[in-house]
């Protein structure tokens, strides 16, 4: 498959070719769905806690005698019926880990990226470096490639003075190739990244996994 490269002002110099492992598979909604879920969880601290009636603090001693007052039987005040008292069934602290095998990883992310190429929210640039760190030169960039909304800038190296050009800019997230992920690409509508970006994603995820059982001659 060929695409456009462009310069900085948003001209296209050339066109390149690009693997078809990588961005041309068909969208698999399943894997997707799968993994991005994974992801989700994966990142949750499951910190989250409330006491029960037996770590709230107050007396346990019955508040009143059983019969004569005229009032509903009352035991001890954590119970979960009055103000102050224990939780019932509230959340503890736990794992919300999600494994996600290898392959199922890697072709969802190759599903994302095929299907920003089939919808023209991919583009790649000739090359991505600034001599000084200045928002309104990435944003005269953006704005010549027709990135109007977010937007997903990947280099194949972490550029300090592109990083800093487009931290101020809302909607605007930079990432080394290395770290893409499922859930970066399909929050962001735009993805700008550079020739040798692209030649390192087919080089990480445009290998085929070896099956299990499958081994080399000796």
């Amino acid at each position: 498959m060929e695409v456009p490269v462009y310069n900085l002002t948003g001209e296209a110099v050339r066109h390149v070719e690009i693997s078809d492992l990588v961005f041309a598979v068909p969208f698999n909604e399943g894997v997707v769905h799968q993994v991005l879920v994974a992801q989700r969880a994966n990142a949750r601290q499951g910190t989250a806690s409330a006491k029960t009636r037996s770590q709230v603090a107050g007396s346990t001693h019955k508040m009143f005698r059983q019969k004569g007052t005229g009032n509903a039987r009352a035991g001890s005040r954590r119970s979960p019926l009055r103000r102050g008292g224990g939780i019932v069934f509230g959340p503890q602290p736990r794992s919300y880990r999600q494994a996600i095998p290898k392959k199922m990883r890697r072709l969802a992310l190759r599903c994302v990226l095929s299907a920003k190429v089939r919808d023209g929210e991919l583009k790649v640039l000739e090359d991505l470096t600034f001599a000084e760190p200045k928002t309104k030169n990435m944003r005269q960039m953006l704005d010549a490639l027709g990135a109007v909304s977010s937007t997903l800038v990947i280099t194949n190296e972490p550029e300090n003075n592109t990083i800093k050009s487009a931290r101020n800019l809302p909607g605007i997230k930079t990432t080394p190739v290395n770290l893409i992920n499922v859930l970066d690409i399909l929050s962001h509508q735009m993805l700008l990244i550079t020739e040798e970006a692209v030649r390192t994603t087919e080089k990480i995820w445009g290998q085929p996994l070896e099956r299990r059982g499958d081994y080399a001659p000796v």
